[in-house]
Order: C-alpha cells, then structure tokens, then sequence
C-alpha cells in the first residue's frame, strides 16, 4: 500500500482535531476534505505515471489541490479560533 504523503492530517498536524470535528461536523468541509483526497490519489498516478496525462494536465490538477487545501486551512483556523 503506498504512503500518501499529501494527507492533510499530515501536512497540518497541528489542527488533526479540527479535522475530525469539522469531517464529523460540517458538510461542506467533508465534501472539500474527501475532494482533496480524491484528487491527491490522482496526482499521485499521474505522478507514478499509472495515469499517463500531459503536463499541464498535472499541473492544473496540482493548482486544483492548492486551492481546496487553502480553502480547508481557512476552515481549520476559524474552527480552531472559535474553540479557543
């Protein structure tokens, strides 16, 4: 089984209880959360080149990511600073 090193829980460690309260909790952040993972499976293929696609192909899902992942990192801090 590979290793997804794009996880969010990895990449912001510091709000895994947000994470799971907000997967728990919010709709709309489980959409975004599960899209994320999605879409990270993806890139991982076209990156082991299991789904050959074009660059820009890659390049465009890996901007894709980046803006879900701020959009979640926006939702982390306002749930953290809410529980405070």
């Amino acid at each position: 089984m590979a290793v997804e090193h794009h996880t969010l829980g990895n990449d912001l460690p510091e709000f895994k209880d947000e994470i799971h309260a907000l997967k728990l909790n919010n709709a709309h952040f489980r959409k975004l959360f599960d899209e994320y993972h999605e879409l990270t499976r993806q890139i991982e293929n076209m990156e082991n080149e299991v789904t050959p696609v074009k660059t820009v192909e890659e390049e465009d899902a890996k901007q894709r990511r980046v803006h879900l992942k701020d959009e979640l990192y926006h939702m982390l801090q306002k749930a953290a600073a809410e529980a405070l």
